[in-house]
């Protein structure tokens, strides 16, 4: 009996490795391709953060002087280079961009209102002197609210304007000095070039004509003008650079 059943196991045995060997070899495994990396996208470039800048430019304006016989010189052009240092700070929030600017530009801004302009000085003659204003530094205090995409800010500001008027006849070109207040406008686009850089230009006009008038008051400086009222409004175009600390 044990002979049988051991026959009948190596039959069984015998016949799977005859039925295994009939079946075809198994596929080798597919190759998978090379895995290949997702692009990653650049970072948006967060414009929050404290900054120190330089900028530099021109300023262009006018002038009119109201003298005291009621005479008007009309408006005369001045014109001049100017260069300053600027601190502000931004705060990011999605697209906007809200932030703060004050700025100091030494200048040289002059402008005459000619020889030929009558004064109660005399006859408007060649070589008579002419009402002369000029504005030897200006300073603003701004608020600015600008739309970024991605490292490009353009921004639109306003706030008020400092600034060192004087005015006197010329000749002799001295001066009566005062330091008057008034508001500044303007509108501007910034590149953020690299982390932690940026380079802007920038328009901004200022006017000294409505709030507090400079004034020309002396008889030393403005002759038979003295008590003149003198009004000024200036237009800068400057380009800046500037250093933002980093992100809050």
């Amino acid at each position: 009996m044990k002979r049988v059943l051991i026959a009948g196991a190596l039959a069984v045995v015998a016949g799977g490795q005859v039925f295994a060997g009939d079946l075809p070899a198994a596929p080798p495994p597919t190759a998978q391709p090379p895995a290949i990396d997702e692009p990653v996208a650049p970072p948006v470039y967060n414009w929050s953060g404290i900054y120190l800048g330089m900028n530099g430019g021109y300023a262009f304006g006018s002038s009119d002087w109201t003298l005291p016989s009621g005479a008007d010189t009309g408006n005369f052009d001045a014109s001049g280079w100017l260069v300053g240092g600027t601190v502000g700070f931004n705060y990011q929030i999605n697209v906007l961009v809200l932030g703060a600017e004050t700025d100091l530009d030494w200048s040289n801004v002059v402008g005459n209102s000619g020889s030929t302009v009558p004064l109660c000085v005399g006859a408007a003659t060649a070589g008579a002197p002419s009402c002369q204003t000029a504005s030897s530094f200006i300073s603003t205090a701004r608020g600015r609210l600008g739309f970024a995409t991605d490292r490009v800010l353009y921004y639109g500001t306003v706030g008020l304007a400092y600034a060192n008027i004087q005015a006197g006849l010329n000749p002799p070109a001295t001066y009566d000095s005062s330091k008057k207040i008034g508001w500044t406008a303007g509108v501007g686009v910034e590149w953020a070039f690299a982390q932690n850089w940026t380079v802007k230009v920038e328009y901004l006009f200022a006017d000294f004509a409505d709030l507090e008038n400079g004034s020309c008051t002396t008889t030393a400086n403005c002759g038979s003008t003295a008590g003149s009222a003198v009004k000024f409004t200036e237009s800068l175009v400057r380009a800046g650079v500037n250093f933002n600390f980093g992100p809050w």
